[in-house]
C-alpha cells in the first residue's frame, strides 16, 4: 500500500494500492487489475535513482525527473516534472524518454515479467497467477483499453486542467460538454467543434460504462475532470448533478485514496452566466472544486492578436469576481490562465502586473495563475528568465502551464 493522500515532497512517493515485482536490475509497480503503472531502473545505467516511469490512463509512458527539486518547484508548483511523450510547452527542456535505459524499461517490462514467471515454479499458485495476469495485460491490451476509455469519453482530452496536478492528473475523465464557446486563433489543444451539452441520461450511461472498465482499479482514484474544454457552459445545474452522480455510480467515499476532488474548465462567458447561487451550491458537495480560466489578455491589442473575442474591461471584471469567490468559498479555487510569449504586443505583461500585482492588497497562496507559452517544445534562456520576473512580482501563487493530456 503506497501513500493514500496526494503530498507535495521531493522524494518518490507512491500512491494507491499497487503490486510490485522488483528484480536485480528494475522495479515495476502493477495496479489493481494487474496492469503496470510504475517503473525505474537501477544500477548506473538510470538516469537518477530517485526518478521513475508512470504509465498514464491515456497509455502515456512519462518519466518524473527532479529537475533539480527547487527549479521545477518554482516553475510547475511540484517537486517533480513530468517529461511528456509528445510537444508542449516545457520551458525546462530535456529529452529523458529517449534515454537508453529508460527505452529498455518501456519496451522490456513484459520480458522481464515472463522472465520471473519462468523462474517461478515453485512458488505459490497466488503468485503465479498474479504473473500470469501482469503479463495477459500486454502492451496492445493496455492500449486497447485505453482507446476504449476514450471512445466512451467521445474522443481523448487533449488537455486537462492545469489544477489536476494537485492529484497527478490521476482522473476520471467524464465528458459533460464537447466544443469551446471561442474559437481563438492560437490555441493549439482544443477541437473546433460547435459547443455541445450532453445529456443527463448520456452522462449516466458515460459513467457506468467508465465504472466497467476501471473495474477494481477504480479505488485508487479520488478526482473528477468534467470535460471538456468548457464544462462550466454546460450549465450549473448539469455540473452539480453530475459530480452528485458521480459520486454514488463511483463510491468516491469508499476509495483508497483520501479526500475528493473535481477538475473541469470554464470561460470568461460562462463563468460570467454562473449565478452566486451555484457556486454556494458547489462549494457544499463533497469535493474540493478547481475551476480553471483562460482569460490570456487583459490588454485589448493582445486578445485581438490571438483571435480571441472578448473585451479587455471583461476579462478585469472576471479576473476580480474569480478573486471574490476565491476568498468566500475555502472549498473552491478558480485559476486563470495567461499567455506567455516574446512576440506579444507590448501592452500585455504591464496590463497582466496590473491585475497579479497593483489590483491586490496582498500575497495570497489561492487563486493560482498559470502562463502558457504560444510556442510548443522550444525552451529558451530568455523565456525562463521573463516568466521568473514576472513570478516575483505577482501577488498571486504563479506557474507554468505545462499542457498535458489524459
Amino acid at each position: 500500500m503506497g501513500a493514500r493522500r496526494y503530498e507535495k515532497v521531493s522524494y518518490p512517493l507512491y500512491y494507491g494500492e499497487y503490486s510490485v515485482i522488483e528484480t536485480a536490475d528494475c522495479l515495476l509497480h502493477f495496479n489493481r487489475e494487474n496492469e503496470i503503472i510504475r517503473a525505474k531502473g537501477k544500477g548506473e545505467s538510470w538516469p537518477h535513482r530517485s526518478e521513475w516511469l508512470k504509465r498514464t490512463l491515456g497509455n502515456d509512458w512519462l518519466y518524473y525527473s527532479t529537475g533539480g527539486y527547487t527549479g521545477v518547484f518554482a516553475t510547475l508548483g511540484e517537486f517533480y516534472l513530468p517529461n511528456l511523450p509528445y510537444p508542449t510547452n516545457n520551458l525546462l527542456g530535456g529529452h529523458p524518454l529517449r534515454d537508453q535505459a529508460v527505452r529498455r524499461i518501456i519496451d522490456g517490462w513484459p520480458q522481464v515479467v515472463a522472465s520471473c514467471l519462468d523462474k517461478a515454479a515453485d512458488a505459490p499458485e497466488e503468485i503465479k497467477n498474479f504473473l500470469q495476469n501482469c503479463l495477459a495485460n500486454t502492451t496492445d491490451k493496455l492500449a486497447e483499453k485505453s482507446a476504449a476509455i476514450f471512445d466512451n469519453y467521445g474522443g481523448r482530452p487533449s488537455v486537462l486542467p492545469p489544477d489536476a496536478r494537485h492529484v497527478d492528473y490521476q482522473l476520471i475523465p467524464i465528458n459533460i460538454a464537447s466544443g469551446c464557446l471561442y474559437k481563438c486563433r492560437f490555441c493549439e489543444v482544443k477541437n473546433r467543434q460547435a459547443f455541445q451539452a450532453n445529456s443527463p441520461a448520456e452522462i449516466n450511461g458515460q459513467m457506468r460504462r467508465l465504472r466497467q472498465l476501471l473495474a477494481d482499479d477504480l479505488a485508487n482514484y479520488s478526482a473528477v475532470f468534467l470535460g471538456d474544454h468548457d464544462a462550466l457552459a454546460a450549465g450549473g445545474e448539469l455540473v452539480i448533478d453530475t459530480l452528485r452522480e458521480a459520486d454514488e455510480i463511483f463510491h468516491l467515499k469508499n476509495f483508497i485514496m483520501q479526500g475528493r476532488s473535481a477538475f473541469f474548465f470554464a470561460s470568461l462567458a460562462s463563468l460570467a452566466a454562473a449565478s452566486d447561487d451555484f457556486f454556494t451550491e458547489l462549494a457544499r458537495l463533497p469535493y474540493d472544486c478547481s475551476i480553471n480560466v483562460g482569460l490570456e489578455s487583459a490588454d485589448q491589442e493582445t486578445l485581438d492578436y490571438l483571435g480571441k473575442p472578448i473585451a479587455a474591461h471583461e476579462v478585469k471584471e472576471t479576473f476580480s469576481r474569480m478573486q471574490a469567490l476565491n476568498d468566500r468559498h475555502p472549498k473552491l479555487e478558480l485559476t486563470a490562465n495567461f499567455v506567455f510569449d516574446d512576440n506579444l504586443p507590448a501592452g500585455h505583461y504591464p496590463a497582466f502586473l496590473q491585475l497579479v500585482r497593483d489590483s491586490l492588497p496582498r500575497q495570497k497562496v489561492k487563486g493560482s495563475v498559470y502562463l502558457s507559452p504560444l510556442k510548443f517544445d522550444q525552451p529558451s534562456r530568455l523565456s525562463t528568465f521573463d516568466f521568473n520576473r514576472l513570478k516575483v512580482e505577482s501577488r498571486l501563487p504563479t506557474f507554468l502551464y505545462l499542457i498535458q493530456r489524459l
